[in-house]
């Protein structure tokens, strides 16, 4: 069978698309309209709160086009964890990142990722989430709340591993996302598109 150029290139995009999909094999997050906040459970006594910034790990992603896959990283968030020890459930979380703290490579990426075509930093410097629940889901936990990206929000939810003390709390979570729930839909190259499809990386440890 001979195939026509078009064809041809039609199939060997979907391939190499799904071979650099960074979220394949990945647990992908389950995305609706924003939810409300949940309401403080204990007494703000009975809870104790602890420091998000960049010393306390990393919030990464990796993102692909049809050709390469680019991980980067945000060096600049702060927020804090509402802990209620002994009840992991009833706690909280809010983080807001500095779009512009971006390192990624090349330089040229990141300057491209700048604009209007993707994060449109000027004009959304920050993104952010704020948890509204957090239940226990086997050996992890399951965590949703509203995620604001490119001046969309929207709910998310997503499995973290949380590990807490009296006075710490180590969260480790990696799930993928759709840059379209949020208004990002550059399509990349016609001959090197992009995936819609991004890998979120959190390693994050708070201390009071």
């Amino acid at each position: 069978m001979i195939l026509t150029r078009p064809l041809a290139f039609v199939l060997v995009s979907a391939l190499f698309a799904c071979n650099t999909d960074p979220t394949k094999g990945k647990v992908q997050a389950t995305t609706s309209e924003p939810a409300a906040p949940a309401p403080v459970a204990p007494a703000a006594s009975e809870q104790v709160e602890l420091t998000l910034s960049k010393s306390s790990g990393s919030v990464a992603f990796v993102g692909a086009k049809i050709s390469d896959k680019h991980a980067g990283k945000f060096t600049e968030f702060s927020g804090k964890i509402r802990l209620s020890p002994g009840a992991t459930e009833k706690s909280q979380v809010t983080v807001t990142i500095a779009i512009a703290s971006m390192e990624i490579e090349p330089p040229k990426l990141k300057g491209h990722l700048m604009t209007p075509d993707f994060f449109d930093v000027e004009k959304f410097p920050t993104a952010s989430f704020e948890s509204t629940k957090i239940e226990k889901s086997g050996d992890k936990y399951s965590v949703t709340g509203n995620l604001n990206l490119h001046g969309v929000t929207k709910s998310i939810s997503f499995p973290a591993m949380i590990t807490t003390s009296s006075d710490s709390a180590t969260i480790k979570a990696e799930f993928g996302i759709n840059r379209k729930d949020f208004g990002i839909v550059y399509p990349g190259m016609p001959d090197d598109l992009i995936q819609d499809q991004v890998l979120i990386q959190l390693d994050l440890n708070a201390k009071k």
